[in-house]
């Protein structure tokens, strides 16, 4: 057996100790709860039962080395039909017979335990949901379709959560402690996790997974969810193809990334394009990709590589196109200036409230970056580097739409001139559906940004900016 083997199988020997401690404080505080009314005795005792037979067997399946050597989903499941010849022997044996729904039953969740993350397995498989917000040990919510549901799923103790971040965490390089209590990173899967611990997390160990689709949104799929109408994707894919530099803004959760996904597609095959992100998020279509990811400090506190540096180091990468998963710090003024000086085509996203507060919060970044600059020239460089600004909102029936397209104009007295080219207006809320009622509109405004597109061969139709689109 290998070191490595060892290795992992010493940690899997640990989470089932840990799985037994667990089981063993589960089994009391049920105990502690039972009152007289037979029936949820009965019930909490069977719970504990099957807590215990889970963890008996998997103490035994620790001990099998064939459970160690399945490197690979298919031979994982292969195994399935041993977990459950010992699921029966196991619960034979403690005197408890099992239906043989009980027996499949707990021969999945053993799966789950062994190789996965437990009971929050089923949660990620479901492809409905996008986020998976985890309060404590007993309180799980997820996001389907933008509204937040608590699950009845729940792990044994905290300890069992712990053990599972553990987990999460292995693969990734990451680690939560003390002295790191907090951490944000990726699983496999590409989905987004951040986790926080005591003592920052007064109630418990708190998980945010965000996970993405397995097949990347299409610009039709978009249209068919009502985030945005066939003429404002059609201006859209003119914009990206000319090499207009578009900032994606919304609040959290409002779908900026997957926007940004969107438009990241429609740049041309022949061109290079390098992305920066803190997590890896994005999904390209082109074969020509470089993507780059930062790094946090180890437990020293060195080693550190933000998005300033690489997007320093991106530019003498010959890209076509910078992709910036999210502008967030210093590396704004970076950004603009690269945008200033023959990358066009850039795309990046922001956290704002409308395009108005996106030109705030850009001017603020630049001086929170501690670089001395009037703000009259911060400003012209924001106008002259920025062509459009994408506003994207959830609604509150969990919607997310392209609320509006912008374009920058320019700058008069002192002041960024913003145009809007299309817009969502909210008119009501439906009281039997829950839907909101509205519709896609385009100002009638011709974008001067329309010379920039013809100047390359583009030619934008007048009936992209004249039309009222209802919804709901």
């Amino acid at each position: 057996m290998s070191i490595r083997d060892r290795l992992r199988q010493v940690e899997q020997k640990r989470q089932v100790n840990h799985a037994i401690e667990s089981v063993d404080s589960a089994k009391k505080a049920d105990m502690s709860m039972l009152t007289r009314d037979a029936r949820q005795e009965s019930s909490l005792v069977q719970n504990t039962t099957f807590q215990e037979i889970k963890a008996r067997c998997q103490k035994k399946a620790a001990e099998d080395e064939a459970f160690y050597e399945a490197d690979s989903t298919e031979t994982r499941q292969e195994l399935r039909p041993r977990l459950e010849v010992l699921v029966r022997e196991t619960a034979s044996d403690m005197g408890y017979p099992l239906s043989e729904i009980e027996v499949r039953q707990l021969g999945v969740e053993l799966l789950d335990e062994i190789y996965g993350l437990g009971p929050i397995e089923p949660l990620l498989a479901d492809p409905t949901i996008s986020d998976i917000l985890i309060n404590g040990y007993k309180q799980i919510y997820v996001e389907r379709g933008g509204q937040l549901e608590l699950t009845d799923v729940r792990f044994i103790s905290e300890e069992h959560l712990r053990n599972k971040v553990d987990r999460m965490l292995y693969t990734t390089g990451r680690r939560v402690d003390e002295s790191s209590p907090l951490v944000d990173s990726r699983l496999p899967d590409g989905s987004r996790i951040n986790i926080i611990i005591p003592p920052l997390a007064v109630d418990g160990i708190s998980v945010s997974i965000r996970r993405f689709p397995e097949q990347h949104l299409r610009p039709k799929d978009l249209i068919a969810f009502g985030s945005m109408t066939e003429q404002m994707y059609q201006f859209l894919d003119y914009a990206v193809k000319a090499g207009l530099n578009i900032l994606v803004c919304g609040g959290t959760g409002s779908g900026k990334t997957t926007t940004l996904n969107m438009l990241s597609g429609l740049i041309p095959e022949n061109e290079r394009t390098v992305t920066i992100e803190d997590s890896a998020e994005l999904r390209m279509q082109q074969a020509h990709v470089v993507r780059l990811e930062t790094r946090p400090p180890n437990a020293e506190g060195v080693g550190e590589v933000t998005q300033r540096e690489l997007l320093k180091n991106a530019l003498r990468m010959r890209p076509d196109r910078i992709v910036l998963g999210e502008v967030r710090g210093g590396e704004v003024l970076d950004m603009l200036q690269a945008m200033n000086t023959g990358h066009d085509g850039s795309l990046a996203t922001l956290h704002a409230n409308s395009p108005r507060d996106s030109i705030a919060r850009l001017e603020l970044m630049i001086n929170l970056s501690g670089v001395d600059i009037p703000a009259a020239s911060i400003r012209k460089q924001i106008a002259s580097a920025i062509d459009l600004i994408i506003y994207v909102n959830r609604g509150k029936d969990g919607k997310r739409r392209v609320e509006s397209i912008t374009e920058v104009v320019g700058v008069e007295e002192e002041n960024v001139v913003l145009q809007e080219v299309y817009v969502f207006e909210y008119r009501e809320i439906d009281p039997i559906t829950g839907q909101m009622k509205g519709a896609f509109r385009a100002t009638g405004l011709r974008p001067a940004c329309g010379k920039k597109c013809e100047a390359v061969g583009y030619r934008l139709p007048q009936d992209l900016f004249n039309f009222v689109q209802e919804v709901g």
